[in-house]
């Protein structure tokens, strides 16, 4: 039960962080490989703001705005290369990801910090088997759940979520009509941006705060895109829920086939299904 708890509030993080970067996949055809940087990032301004104020949830509405004020930036000054061929893509946003890393190293330093989790939530409930899981993890697991409802509310109910699906389904067509398509992708990136920044607050008082983390954030993330199906937010909620029940297990049982456990549910789905469980022809 705690393993399976663990994994839960693991796939809530890494929901929040790959959902918005499967938009900008899908929608914008970028590939963002800043996305793990802008999480860290936020970390560490989350940490800030903490030692700073003493009060998490403002760090909370800091760090997630500080980020996405970062990605509006990094949409439209690099908006061109962006949007060009996939060489510029990679190398825009490797060489945005690498000076973040340099920046969060040289303001912070390369020592690991941590997070307190705040005070309205540091405590425990009981399980089977004289067993605890701590309060804060069950809150994450809620925050995912409540984020993946909010996600299809948006996405099935409103115009916004129509406009992005016909922009991730044909761009052009969507321009053709009216909609300033520009105006929709930046949107998407600072909204993607923002997510990253949230979970970065989120996860720091269970994953730490240290510089490795952009790596593996941005590992995780394109594995769920890409076993989940590019654009799809039902995809990215149940490569996450994969991922992190593959991450989790064999970490405990068989931490030498770590990542082999982590990218094997992937090889196999792409053997089968080369556009992702639920991605589709475009």
């Amino acid at each position: 039960m705690v393993n399976l708890l663990n994994a839960l509030a693991f796939a809530a993080l890494l929901f929040l962080v790959s959902s918005g970067l499967t938009l900008i996949f899908g929608l914008m055809r970028v590939i963002n490989l800043s996305h793990g940087a802008l999480y860290l990032l936020a970390a560490y301004v989350g940490y800030s703001t903490v030692e700073a104020t003493g009060s998490f949830w403002l760090a909370l509405l800091v760090a997630p705005v500080a980020v996405g004020l970062l990605g509006f930036a990094i949409a439209r000054t690099l908006h061109r290369g962006l949007y060009g061929t996939e060489l510029n893509q990679v190398l825009l946003t490797l060489g945005v990801a690498l000076v973040l890393g340099d920046l969060v190293v040289w303001s912070w330093g390369p020592a690991p910090r941590s997070v307190d989790v705040p005070g309205l939530l540091d405590g425990h409930v009981a399980l089977p088997g004289e067993k605890i899981f701590p309060v804060y993890r069950l809150a994450i697991i809620g925050i995912g759940i409540a984020a993946a409802i909010a996600w299809a509310i948006i996405w099935e109910r409103t115009r916004l979520g129509a406009v992005v699906r016909a922009g991730v389904d044909d761009a052009e067509m969507l321009g053709a009509l009216g909609t300033n398509v520009s105006r929709v992708f930046t949107g998407v990136f600072v909204a993607g941006s923002a997510l990253a920044g949230f979970a970065g607050v989120l996860g720091s008082p269970i994953l730490g705060v240290s510089g490795g983390l952009a790596f593996d954030v941005l590992l995780y993330s394109i594995v769920i895109v890409v076993l989940g199906g590019l654009g799809s937010l039902r995809g990215a909620l149940m490569g996450s829920i994969v991922v992190a029940l593959a991450a989790t297990y064999s970490q405990v049982y068989v931490p030498t086939f770590f990542w082999f456990a982590v990218f094997g549910p992937a090889l196999l789905v792409l053997t089968l299904r080369p556009l992702g469980l639920f991605g589709v022809a475009r």
